[in-house]
């Protein structure tokens, strides 16, 4: 390399590449080639982290309340925002799966199969 040669400061190289990235992302958004979603329908509405408790065991949680609560929406955990109402979602776990409010009995009838019905009524032996 000569003496002559022009470099480049790393100042200057850090200060292109971030003006590179912000017109970048500017061009794209007047374009129209950013979408951003106004449907709330599929919008996640939090993140969400169970604590598992055990008896005489002593867990850290802040003490101010989220601005979130929980309703029951057709047998499922809702999650709905307290300054919104109609901002809701159902809580789902890691497989999408929603979680129930309530445990299902293992011997409810909705449970237990259900005997097949036979085709024709079954006849009575003194009938005949």
């Amino acid at each position: 390399m000569s003496q002559n040669e022009a470099r480049y400061t790393i100042r200057s190289l850090i200060v292109t590449a971030l003006g590179a990235i912000v017109g970048t992302v500017l061009v794209l958004e007047l374009s129209g080639s950013i979408k951003h979603s106004d449907n709330k329908d599929h919008v996640p509405v939090g993140d969400f982290q169970a604590i598992h408790i055990t008896p005489g065991e002593t867990f850290r949680m802040s003490p101010k309340a989220s601005e979130l609560h929980a309703a029951c929406e057709n047998g499922y955990l809702a999650i709905a925002a307290d300054v919104d109402p109609s901002f809701r979602g159902i809580l789902v776990d890691y497989k999408n799966r929603g979680v129930r409010c309530y445990r299902p009995s293992p011997t409810a009838p909705s449970a237990l199969p259900q005997p097949e019905q036979p085709a024709e009524p079954a006849r009575e032996a003194g009938s005949e």
